[in-house]
């Protein structure tokens, strides 16, 4: 159900991805992880083509926190942030971050390979049915994907839109 993968450049790290739908409780999740009682990143998944989105921003949002040039306060906040195609912080928790009124959530942990209690603590707190992190696609909405990503029909042509949005995501810093 929930999906684990280690970062390559980063190999005591791992991510972890579990989706959620049918969430009755967004609120209250919402606002443990602003106080900082969810350790975790909260993501809407409307928002993502697939999964390995969030294995790309949780890459950077980890190389970041050791060369110590992160743009926001924490590694999950900066996992966030770095799917956004902006510089800007607090339209990427807009865009990204779960709403009060959500009804589906992916729950993103970084952790090393003996912090699997976490997973249990976390999916206890989620008032809603865990589904296999692979439907994530089944959720998204690829016209406001396009929109935000600014993605032309040229290049659906000649790549996918999950090239498109890596694309953009990893060249943010540089345009």
């Amino acid at each position: 159900m929930h999906l684990v993968k280690k970062l390559e450049l980063f190999p005591d790290h791992r991510v972890t991805q579990m989706l959620f739908k049918e969430v009755k409780n967004a609120a209250e999740l919402r606002q443990s992880a602003m106080e900082g009682k969810i350790n975790a990143a909260l993501i809407n998944p409307i928002m993502l083509v697939n999964p390995f989105q969030i294995l790309v921003a949780a890459n950077k949002a980890v190389h970041l926190q050791k060369v110590g040039k992160m743009k926001t306060r924490t590694l999950y906040s900066e996992i966030i942030f770095n799917l956004s195609p902006t510089n800007n912080i607090s339209e990427a928790f807009k865009r990204f971050g779960i709403s009060d009124g959500d009804d589906s959530v992916l729950v993103v942990l970084v952790h090393d390979k003996e912090e699997s209690q976490f997973l249990s603590d976390i999916s206890a707190r989620v008032d809603g049915r865990q589904v296999p992190v692979e439907d994530v696609s089944s959720l998204s909405d690829h016209a406001k994907i396009k929109k935000l990503y600014k993605i032309t029909p040229q290049e659906e042509k000649c790549g996918s839109l999950l090239d498109a949005v890596i694309c953009r995501m990893a060249t943010k810093d540089v345009m």
